[in-house]
């Protein structure tokens, strides 16, 4: 497999923003100035501020990123598989790649999926919260799903629509990983995601595929975890990690660590 090439992606955290106009706004800076994704996220409610602040839904507002956008990677980071059926999930994905590929004909959609974790999301839409091991054991359950419904749609997805999954369990999710994901994103320090890719790596080779067809992705959430500065990602790329997305929240929507790393990447390419 031939080396990646370094992808720097941004999260606009679709809360605090008063009007869905400030998501499109910022979504349109963002491919002008490079990103190479733009990622959103599965919540109802702010994950900071005033928890009951404003808050757009996650995949009507990626459907409006794929009819608005160009040229940028897009997708939730990541969306729970416990608040859809997985079918319908693989639908409206597919349904979304369609819109995205209006320029090219081919789509841009990139489907995050992960476990689910914040209670709240869970309680006010009259989810059952459950267990961790019982929001895991859905979560097993519906990637093969989805996969499954992807190759029935009719029409199909315009390509090999990515699976992203988020998270670093180390028994379950990376098994997940190993089997099912394109892109494995997790957040932590250099030493920590150094730790979890030996055990990815050896998820991979017990379901017997190479570690090197996965794309590595961390960066920072808007909840303070994650590392993004480009010395750190110089470390991160030694461990084979090419793809960086950096969370931003409205009203702010402070750039500029993200504009550090794409002047990063741009150096590095020439």
């Amino acid at each position: 497999m031939q080396p990646r090439d370094i992808r720097i992606g941004v999260q606009i955290a679709p809360q605090h923003a008063p009007a869905y106009g400030v998501l499109r706004d910022a979504v349109r800076r963002m491919e002008d100035l490079g990103v190479d994704l733009v990622m959103g996220w599965d919540h109802f409610f702010p994950l900071t501020g005033d928890r009951d602040g404003a808050h757009f839904e996650a995949f009507t507002v990626l459907a409006a990123i794929a009819e608005q956008s160009t040229r940028v990677e897009f997708g939730p980071l990541v969306s729970a598989t416990a608040f859809r059926n997985p079918d319908l999930v693989a639908d409206m994905a597919r349904t979304i790649d369609h819109i995205s590929a209006h320029d090219t004909g081919t789509g841009r959609f990139i489907l995050g999926l992960g476990a689910g974790w914040n209670e709240k999301d869970f309680a006010e839409y009259g989810y059952d919260f459950g267990t961790v091991g019982s929001r895991l054991s859905a979560f097993e359950a519906a990637v093969p799903r989805i996969r499954e419904r992807l190759g029935r749609l009719n029409p199909p997805p315009t390509r090999h629509l990515p699976i992203l999954i988020g998270g670093g369990g180390e028994r379950r999710t990376l098994r997940v990983v190993a089997e099912h994901a394109d892109i494995w994103h997790a957040f932590g320090d250099v030493e920590t995601l150094a730790h979890k890719v030996r055990v990815l790596t050896e998820h991979c080779e017990a379901v017997g595929r190479d570690v090197s067809e996965i794309e590595f992705s961390t960066g920072t959430s808007v909840r303070g975890l994650g590392v993004g500065d480009p010395e750190t990602a110089e470390r991160f790329v030694e461990l084979g990690f090419t793809t960086f997305i950096l969370a931003i929240t409205p009203p702010e929507l402070d750039d500029t660590a993200l504009r550090a790393l794409l002047r990063w990447r741009d150096e590095r390419s020439c």
